[in-house]
């Protein structure tokens, strides 16, 4: 394509430099763990929201060999509120597979990141080119837009095989590679920025981006209709009743989300499919004193999750609700929980 044999990879360099996000707490650095650990909480999630995160994950863990050695508790305690609970998992046996495979230090090319949890093509190119200077291509969903509107990339990325074409061409606009060891960690992170900022979904900002004039869909007057995908995700929805039973001293019981399957190794209020079979599950003087508290809804990526609170109070501590354990304010408030149950609970704290 036309625009690889211009000058548009150091335009975004240059811009970067001058323009970019370059004073967010994962950047100015190329220690792996920080930017793999921002590169996985920033997958589906926005950066206002993972700057708290990423600050708690380094107080406790500042090393990938101290993510390793934690219990899987506390890492899903230090992700909880973040979702896309997998990501936590994921993370956790990565550290432990970087410790264990490779002597605690994470590989430095794009090919052997990809064999570990969690990290795919995308995030192991932006760690290898951020800390090594590898030259290799992103394409998250912020650099998959800049690159189809710049190349006016039309092919439906519904197909695996137009994906790989704009692969190719995405590697067709990278630095030189004389140049790669210098201007790669800049150009990725450019590319980011890009389409952070500037390349916005909608009304995008074209006459203030660096490479307006390369810009196909720019010089079409319809950069929106940039990337094309037909394939539409089909959303569901379920019911759910859970159930809050609380002691005087203000524990709840909670008990762990079996693995795989919705807030998979969560503590949780026990889920039930109905009423009824909530209520059977309690011995008969508790299942009258139940209070059903008006219904909410979580929205899932795929899912919108219709949630019916019973509350419970019981004054008996050792009264038997299956699986699961008391837990005390201190000690839920450290757990890894779902987003309504932390929700909930803190809402009545």
């Amino acid at each position: 394509m036309s625009v690889a044999g211009s000058n548009f990879a150091t335009q975004v360099v240059a811009w970067q430099r001058q323009h970019g996000r370059n004073t967010l707490p994962w950047q100015n650095t190329q220690d792996p763990y920080r930017v793999w650990l921002s590169e996985i909480m920033l997958q589906q999630t926005q950066v206002v929201t993972v700057i708290g995160y990423f600050a708690k994950f380094l107080e406790r863990c500042p090393t990938v060999a101290d993510l390793a050695a934690a219990s899987s508790d506390e890492v899903m305690g230090l992700w909880s509120g973040l979702g896309y609970y997998s990501r936590a998992r994921n993370l956790h046996r990565c550290a432990q597979l970087v410790v264990e495979l490779h002597g605690g230090q994470f590989p430095r090319d794009a090919a052997t990141l990809t064999t570990l949890p969690g990290i795919g093509r995308s995030t192991a190119a932006a760690i290898a080119s951020l800390c090594f200077g590898e030259r290799v291509a992103i394409l998250d969903a912020n650099v998959k837009r800049v690159v189809t509107r710049v190349l006016g990339f039309d092919a439906d990325l519904a197909s695996s095989a137009n994906e790989k074409k704009l692969w190719d061409a995405a590697t067709g606009l990278l630095p030189v590679a004389k140049n790669a060891a210098t201007d790669m960690p800049r150009y990725t992170q450019g590319m980011m920025d890009l389409g952070a900022t500037v390349c916005s979904p909608k009304k995008p900002s074209c006459l203030l981006c660096p490479v307006h004039s390369h810009c196909v869909a720019a010089k079409a007057g319809d950069p929106e209709r940039y990337p094309v995908r037909t394939r539409k995700l089909k959303r569901s929805s379920q019911s759910l009743w859970l159930l809050w039973a609380q002691r005087a001293d203000g524990a709840v019981w909670l008990a762990k989300r079996p693995t795989p399957g919705v807030w998979a190794g969560l503590q949780c209020f026990p889920l039930f499919d109905s009423e009824d079979a909530l209520r059977a599950a309690l011995p008969a003087p508790l299942a009258t004193r139940v209070e059903m508290l008006p219904v909410f809804t979580h929205v899932l990526t795929h899912k919108d999750l219709f949630m019916h609170a019973a509350q419970v109070d019981i004054a008996q501590a050792a009264i038997d609700l299956g699986a699961g354990a008391w837990f005390l304010p201190a000690e839920w408030a450290a757990a890894g929980l779902p987003a309504p149950v932390r929700k909930l609970l803190e809402k009545s704290a």
